[in-house]
């Protein structure tokens, strides 16, 4: 049975796979170290290319994903539609002169 699409947006809170968890945060800290540490790991290799990609970005998103990608919320003043709206009247048109109009 197809899922609706509100059942996919829902945002009950899931839950994480400890074990799963607990590996990526440590493949997410030793590839940090071995990024600092390590002079050659923050080269590139023919077989993998840019290693601080795999050594620390891919765990890092990886450990996102886990997690079902959750953005860090941000302070919000005003939405777009109140932020375009003027606060004087509307625009009225103006007068067309007679000798205006026929030459168009």
């Amino acid at each position: 049975m197809p899922r609706s699409s509100a059942s996919l947006l829902d945002s009950r809170p899931h839950a994480v796979d400890p074990q799963l968890d607990r590996v990526l945060r440590r493949a997410v800290v030793l590839g940090a170290l071995a990024v600092l540490l390590i002079p050659a790991a923050r080269g590139h290799s023919d077989w993998l290319g840019w290693m601080p990609l795999w050594l620390l970005g891919m765990p890092l998103v990886a450990w996102w994903a886990l997690h079902r990608f959750p953005l860090p919320a941000r302070p919000r003043r005003r939405s777009r539609l109140q932020a375009r709206r003027r606060v004087g009247p509307q625009a009225r048109r103006r007068p067309v002169a007679a000798g205006l109009a026929r030459a168009a």
